[in-house]
C-alpha cells in the first residue's frame, strides 16, 4: 500500500514512475558513445563520401 502513496506523491512531482526518460535525456547520454564510434571507425568521412555521392546525382 505504501507502494501507491509513493507513485501517487511522485505523479504530482512530474517524476517518471514507469522507469523511462525523457528523449533528451536519452540523446544526451547516447551522444558521447556516437561521436566515439565516429571517429573509431572513421564515419565521418563515410558521411562526407554519402553526401558528395548524393550531391552529384542531384546535379549539383
Amino acid at each position: 500500500m505504501a507502494d501507491t502513496t509513493s507513485r501517487t506523491s511522485h505523479a504530482g512531482l512530474g517524476v517518471r514512475p514507469s522507469g523511462t526518460r525523457h528523449p533528451l535525456v536519452a540523446t544526451a547520454m547516447v551522444l558521447p558513445l556516437a561521436a566515439l564510434l565516429v571517429v573509431a571507425f572513421g564515419g565521418w568521412d563515410a558521411v562526407v563520401v554519402q553526401a558528395s555521392s548524393v550531391g552529384v546525382m542531384l546535379g549539383r
